[in-house]
């Protein structure tokens, strides 16, 4: 099929590299060639599917470079393109559906039992709904975020946004380059992987490499084998990393963390193993990459200099973002955006000497307990340096509550007595809900909201007052 040309955003970023040069390591060496026939072939179903310019499509995938063709096929045929999460549950898929109202929906259904970190390449089926709405405005890009409160957030982008936020990427510098290898292990559907990791490769000719599972082994063989240079990834990964990886590899000179605070003794144990710093990447889904420091990897809580090209403010403690509309769709959200300014909800302040922004916690972190005023993030990080505790995180409802992951060994009583010694006795939970790992949400960030919380209380074996 002879496809009618469509002019889109991106369309350089898929022309830069030659037929037979390497664009991503995965199972196997994928040529630039090869992502190029296979995103014209799937463009052709999606047109004879009555895929255009400003239609709405949906897309539901496993993570895979199927993923990746159908997302750029998409934006190929001039179409707006929203991103479901393949761990979403049918609820959550019906309503983010119903939202929004797509024309279409781009799935495949994945394997039964999902080994590998990106699944073997599928042929996707194209769905027109019934009930769909053509793409209103100038959106490229839907995402929804359920944060970590469990509330819903639809976020549009545009293509100056998504092209604005790659020049940032492209004149922040330490970025990997032209012919670097980069271990990516955040999700491809979320702002860094997606965009920092994949966009940016395409636009810089640096390579993406995929491990074959995110076990510790494969990580560090797959960065070995392809002689990465740099390390992209969230927290997690690098906790696994700094706890049971076998040390230095040669031509590694970057990690970089994104998602949410790397705690403190990660970066320690991980600099003091590999002998490279874990370096800040921080930004929202809403407005992509904020601020960032890849030179000299500081220590948390510094997150980084804001990025060229980024205004922000800080009122009353809280970091602001100057955006010139609101980025949420089929939703007012008055309450994080206004008068041009988006709310992060994040706590910051700025070290004027490094001109960089530290990371002091959640704006909504702060609760009154008999009157008196407790900072739950002060909470959590006395938990985190408990030398046997991964990660916390403490809640507050009638009382204050904290859910921690760490070792089987680690007990109530022993954390109990770790608090009182530490904290003033109105700060120390009342309750600690111990488990190997604190929940998650579909995009892999800790759980804070108390009700989505309470649901593991019946199931938790290791629940304790």
């Amino acid at each position: 099929m002879s496809l009618r040309p469509v002019s889109w955003w991106g369309e350089r970023l898929l022309e830069r590299g030659r037929d037979d040069e390497l664009w991503v390591l995965a199972d196997r060496g994928v040529t630039y060639g090869e992502l190029r026939a296979q995103v014209e072939h799937l463009a052709g179903q999606m047109e004879a599917a009555g895929i255009g310019p400003g239609s709405s499509v949906a897309i539901r995938m496993a993570p895979s470079l199927s993923l990746l063709h159908a997302l750029l096929a998409v934006w190929s045929r001039g179409a707006q393109a929203m991103l479901i999460d393949i761990r979403s549950t049918a609820f959550e898929v019906d309503r983010l559906l119903r939202i929004c109202e797509p024309q279409f929906l781009v799935s495949a259904e994945p394997p039964s039992q999902v080994t590998t970190y990106l699944v073997p390449d599928v042929s996707p089926s194209v769905e027109r709904r019934p009930s769909g709405r053509p793409a209103s405005g100038d959106v490229c890009l839907v995402q929804s975020s359920s944060g970590s409160t469990g509330q819903p957030k639809v976020i549009g982008r545009s293509p100056a946004s998504l092209l604005q936020e790659l020049e940032r990427y492209t004149l922040l510098e330490g970025m990997p380059k032209a012919g670097e290898r980069v271990v990516l292990l955040n999700s491809v559907i979320h702002t860094m992987g997606l965009v920092g990791g994949i966009l940016h490769g395409l636009q810089s000719g640096a390579q993406m490499a995929f491990p074959p599972r995110m076990r510790v082994g494969d990580i560090e063989e797959t960065a070995r084998a392809t002689g990465a240079a740099a390390i992209l990834g969230v927290p997690v990964h690098f906790a696994l990393l700094a706890r049971s990886g076998r040390g230095p590899m040669p031509s590694l000179r970057l990690a970089v963390s994104a998602g949410e605070l790397l705690p403190g003794k990660v970066w320690t144990q991980f600099r003091q193993k590999y002998g490279v710093p874990i370096s800040p990447v921080y930004g929202t889904t809403e407005t992509g990459l904020i601020a960032a420091d890849l030179t000299t990897g500081p220590e948390p809580p510094v997150i980084g200099r804001p990025a060229s090209g980024i205004e922000v403010d800080i009122a009353s403690g809280e970091l602001r973002v100057r955006m010139a509309h609101s980025p949420y769709l089929w939703a007012d959200r008055s309450d994080r955006f206004q008068d041009g300014w988006l709310r992060t909800f994040d706590r910051c302040d700025l070290d004027p000497a490094s001109e960089s922004l530290r990371y002091q916690g959640r704006a909504d972190s702060i609760v009154a307990v008999g009157g008196l005023k407790v900072d739950l993030t002060e909470v959590e990080q006395t938990l985190l340096s408990h030398p046997r505790v991964r990660e916390a995180v403490v809640v507050f409802g009638d009382i204050i509550e904290a859910h921690v992951g760490g070792d089987t060994e680690l007990s109530t009583a022993e954390l109990a007595v770790w608090c009182r010694s530490r904290l003033a006795d109105y700060k120390v939970p009342k309750v600690f809900r111990l488990s190997a790992a604190v929940r998650r949400n579909a995009n892999g960030k800790m759980i804070r909201d108390r009700d989505l919380l309470q649901a593991q209380k019946e199931t938790d074996a290791h629940s304790h007052h």
